[in-house]
């Protein structure tokens, strides 16, 4: 193979990991190494207000406030949120309210500014391309999330778990300053029913509305069927795709055709289930591998397969930069040089139906015991579902809520066995769980990839290792 020109999109890409374990400081140390760094666009709200409940060592959070463009709205923000020298040990967070369809333009701000703060630190002080990842799933912050990351200028949008038919629309208009909407997605709506959620940027902004840059768009997806779908029309045609296989961290696809599980409880993939790569660069456009991409010569590999390169998690995951809490990293890593380091695909712990992989560690929200103590309660709600109601109007539950609310809703209590709290679950791995007012604290739930082959390579003395090690290893041999 021949040594890499200066190439058009980057070979490497850091995912977008959990709730803020894809920090602005990992985005930006990959991004100064001339890779993609990515943020991940989950809980950004609930982040930024805790980081300035904690007082924002640093001052980072503030710095990037003050280039928000409006600053009325920064200091609504700070009044409502910022404590000087942080909250005392043991209280609880003041709570961020919950996005609903008819989402006041207070709360859209909130998310806008969440972003923005995020995108902008992981781009602060070079010229490297940024992106963020979002969830399909999560419909309701995703027109106030993208437009607050476009005016920081990211570059690219990622996006999974679902397939962003809308999104493409929803660039080209807020590039162009137009009001938006995104369809949701509603159980149980009726033929011909709309629902949406919508965005001005005029009301959020006022008259000094910018022209912006239209950023990328991956899209992340599991079969050569699903990226064909998407690109057959150029109104749903991406710029580019991120094809993940099942051995990704955090969620994954369901298997095809009936959920066979195990004797682990864990989803059995076949054939049916295997990447179809030549499909995919038949259809012209740039793509990435993902999922057990751990050393040079699955990047080797991929590029010959016709990829631009392959996207990495769980390598960037565990390097000092990200936002995992030092203590988890550490007994990760020190499971790893044991070899007791264990990755469960759980079918039944997410709220969204998805495999989600689940690290079983002693005291956090994966360990049996420790969840069946946890008081069962939905406050943060991202991964809420939104369904009809009899009169019409529009309700939300989730299976990681107390059952009987769950059923009362229409849910069916099977849909609740084994599911924990995902949202309160990664927030508490970056080490921003909430104390409840009992004394209750939220305990973590970390989720990697299966394969953590990369570890003897970068982690040779046990004294951890960087973003930019990651990199070199994985170039190493390009």
């Amino acid at each position: 193979m021949t040594a890499l020109a200066a190439p058009a999109h980057p070979v490497l890409i850091q995912g977008g990991m959990g709730v803020g374990v894809s920090s602005w400081r990992l985005a930006r140390a990959v991004a100064l190494t001339g890779q993609l760094g990515v943020v991940s666009g989950v809980a950004l709200d609930v982040l930024l207000a805790r980081r300035l409940q904690r007082g924002d060592e640093g001052g980072h959070v503030r710095r990037a406030l003050a280039q928000f463009p409006v600053p009325a709205v920064v200091q609504r923000v700070l009044d409502q949120y910022f404590v000087a020298g942080g909250v005392p040990a043991g209280r609880p967070f003041r709570p961020v309210p919950r996005l609903g369809l008819k989402a006041r333009c207070s709360r859209q701000l909130l998310t806008a500014v969440a972003n923005f703060v995020e995108v902008f630190l992981a781009k602060e002080g070079h010229d490297q391309p940024v992106g963020v990842n979002y969830l399909e799933k999560m419909q309701l912050p995703t027109p106030a999330a993208v437009y607050g990351a476009m005016l920081a200028g990211v570059d690219y949008i990622l996006m999974g778990a679902g397939l962003p038919t809308e999104i493409p629309r929803l660039l080209d208009a807020l590039a162009a300053g137009r009001p938006a909407r995104l369809s949701v997605t509603v159980q149980g709506a009726e033929p011909g029913e709309d629902h949406h959620v919508a965005i001005d940027p005029h009301d959020l902004l006022g008259d000094a509305v910018p022209i912006l840059r239209r950023p990328r768009l991956l899209a992340i997806v599991s079969s050569a069927t699903l990226a064909a779908y998407l690109a057959r029309d150029e109104v749903t045609r991406p710029d580019g795709f991120i094809l993940e296989s099942a051995g990704a961290g955090g969620h994954s696809a369901r298997p095809r055709g009936r959920m066979v599980l195990n004797d682990d409880g864990e989803p059995v993939y076949g054939p049916r289930d295997e990447l179809d790569v030549g499909k995919v660069a038949a259809l012209g456009l740039p793509f990435w591998l993902a999922g057990g991409q751990t050393g040079p010569e699955r990047l080797a590999a991929a590029r010959d397969a016709g990829a631009v390169g392959i996207q990495v998690g769980s390598a960037f995951a565990l390097c000092r930069e990200s936002g995992l809490d030092d203590e988890l990293r550490q007994r990760l890593l020190a499971q790893a040089a044991q070899q007791t380091l264990v990755v469960r695909n759980d079918a039944r712990a997410s709220p969204t139906g998805f495999p989600f992989k689940v690290v079983p560690l002693t005291g956090s929200a994966a360990d049996e015991q420790v969840y069946a103590d946890r008081p069962r309660l939905c406050d943060l709600g991202y991964l809420r579902t939104q369904f009809r109601r009899p009169d019409g109007s529009v309700g939300y539950r989730c299976p990681a809520e107390p059952v009987d609310e769950y059923v009362r809703k229409g849910g069916a209590v099977e849909d609740t066995v084994g599911s924990r709290c995902l949202c309160n679950g990664l927030v508490a791995t970056i080490g921003l769980g909430q104390h409840r007012a009992d004394g209750y604290v939220e305990p973590p739930l970390v989720t990697l990839g299966q394969d953590v082959s990369f570890l003897p390579h970068l982690d040779r003395d046990g004294a951890g290792y960087c973003a930019a090690d990651v990199v070199a290893y994985l170039l190493g041999t390009v």
